[in-house]
């Protein structure tokens, strides 16, 4: 398979659901250390095998206004539970992440960037394993 074959699509803008216990939109996410990062505003789902593939986390600003969106491979999350989820690298870190834009989520190139700032595979590499997602409860 390869990346082409694969469209991402924003749950928010389709007509698709998620159970409401494993919905984490709206939750805190945190970093390696425990750190505030921001609220997951939505999720990228690839539309042709209904999987998570990144989650959109908005950070900073005052009701929307100055709000950053972060690009964030679910590979990356660490642990959830009901109020947080915890992603595997430090705030710090996460400052220089590349900044999610709306218009490049079936970019080729982008995503390929993004999987290796987080030093992780691309879901459409050979030998992948989907992340045993999710991980609580």
């Amino acid at each position: 398979m390869t990346a082409g074959e694969h469209e991402l699509i924003a749950l928010g803008d389709s007509d698709r659901t998620v159970a409401k216990d494993d919905d984490i939109r709206g939750r805190t996410v945190i970093d390696v250390g425990g750190e505030e990062i921001g609220k997951i505003d939505d999720l990228l789902i690839d539309a042709e095998e209904q999987k998570v593939r990144f989650l959109i986390v908005a950070s900073g600003g005052f009701l929307g206004i100055g709000e950053q969106k972060s690009y964030i491979p679910v590979d990356a999350v660490a642990s959830v539970d009901d109020d947080r989820v915890r992603i595997d690298q430090s705030r710090e870190r996460l400052r220089s992440a590349p900044v999610y834009d709306p218009d490049l989520i079936n970019d080729v190139a982008y995503n390929e960037d993004v999987f290796a700032f987080y030093g992780l595979e691309p879901f459409w590499s050979a030998g992948y394993t989907y992340p045993t997602y999710p991980f609580y409860r």
